[in-house]
């Protein structure tokens, strides 16, 4: 997982053209939007100060903004709009996100909007209850050792937002996946698992609403379709990397 490059350019624009300044950066924002090297963008004024402002793009990196949007054909009528306001640029500069990030409360984390620790826990043991029952399935997970259930309902705790005693007690994410190296999980067996997840949170009692189910359910996908790629005979080990945190996506919960 590569970290994107934040660029800040800070302005101190006089009220008086704050207007135009407003008008013509959202007229450049529609290249920014165009811009294959561009993630986000974000204009915020300081509300106690009106006459400063800071733009925040998103850039895919350093390189691919100088080099690539730079040299684009959206660049130069970019360049017309944002241009009349350099001399008001206080700051200009690219950022690379540190390990020091996190997100607050004001927002649930999955992992408490599913119930916590003891939700999890219900839901491994639900599912592999099936599992070992299940024809397509049960061949795959014949020898799991007794702590299986156990260390999977760490795992997508930590994954939805909950602690992390996965990556303490066994790794990251490079360990669950050479949990599944030479299984050579086929598409259907991977389809059965996904059914099988669904019904086990129903009857695990996990929250049904449309939110959380579709932010699970996105996390199950990509999950299972990375198992069966790195199941597969040959397949190369990914480099070490932290346990994925998944968050609610397009559609936080619902405040109704």
């Amino acid at each position: 997982m590569t970290a994107h490059t934040v660029e800040y350019i800070r302005y101190r624009v006089p009220e008086q053209q704050s207007a135009e300044f407003l008008a013509a950066h959202r007229r450049a924002a529609t290249r920014l939007a165009a811009a294959p090297q561009c993630v986000d963008y974000e204009l915020a004024r300081a509300e106690d100060d009106f006459e400063h402002y800071v733009l925040r793009v998103t850039w895919t990196s350093t390189q691919d903004h100088v080099e690539g949007f730079r040299s684009s054909d959206l660049f130069p009528a970019y360049a017309a709009e944002v241009r009349p306001y350099a001399e008001q640029v206080e700051e200009s500069r690219h950022y690379k996100p540190t390990a020091v990030r996190g997100t607050g409360a004001a927002t649930p984390t999955l992992y408490a909007w599913a119930g916590g620790a003891e939700a999890f826990s219900r839901l491994t043991d639900v599912f592999y209850a099936k599992v070992v029952e299940d024809d397509l399935l049960a061949p795959l997970f014949a020898d799991l050792p007794a702590e299986h259930a156990r260390h999977v309902a760490l795992w997508l705790a930590e994954v939805f937002g909950g602690p992390a005693a996965y990556s303490e007690t066994q790794g990251g994410h490079s360990h669950m996946v050479a949990r599944h190296a030479g299984l050579g999980i086929t598409e259907p067996q991977r389809r059965r698992w996904v059914e099988l997840v669904q019904d086990a949170a129903d009857e695990a009692g996990l929250p049904t609403d449309a939110e959380f189910r579709s932010a699970f359910l996105a996390y199950v996908e990509w999950g299972t379709r990375l198992a069966v790629h790195f199941s597969a005979p040959g397949a190369t080990p990914p480099a070490p990397q932290p346990v994925p945190k998944w968050s609610w996506g397009a559609a936080p919960p619902y405040p109704g």
